[in-house]
């Protein structure tokens, strides 16, 4: 299970990351490719919220099996849910989006 102290520090090193790239976009579509699960998070009435950017087949996998796969994970800290919405689209392969 994550916690969000986790979700935290992997956000900031992806923060780290882009900033230093020279093509931000680039930074960003390299390290959504990297992993098998990349959540979204950004805060909320509630304090944190999570949006699934890549990787919900795997998550709802897990949940329903109830196994403890394994699968690779980051953050990427966005200010709102709006703004994890648009980059889930803007990530997704190609045809995804065209089905949209």
């Amino acid at each position: 299970m994550l916690n969000f102290d986790e979700l935290r520090e992997l956000a900031a090193d992806v923060r780290v990351f882009v900033d230093v790239a020279e093509d931000k976009a680039a930074a960003l579509k390299t390290v959504i490719a990297a992993y098998d699960v990349v959540l979204a998070i950004f805060p909320s009435g509630d304090g944190m919220g999570l949006h699934v950017i890549k990787g919900k087949e795997i998550l709802d996998g897990i949940a329903k099996s109830r196994s403890h796969a394994t699968y690779s994970h980051t953050a990427i800290a966005v200010p709102d849910l709006e703004h994890a919405e648009v980059l889930k689209y803007l990530t997704a392969p190609a045809e995804q989006r065209i089905a949209a």
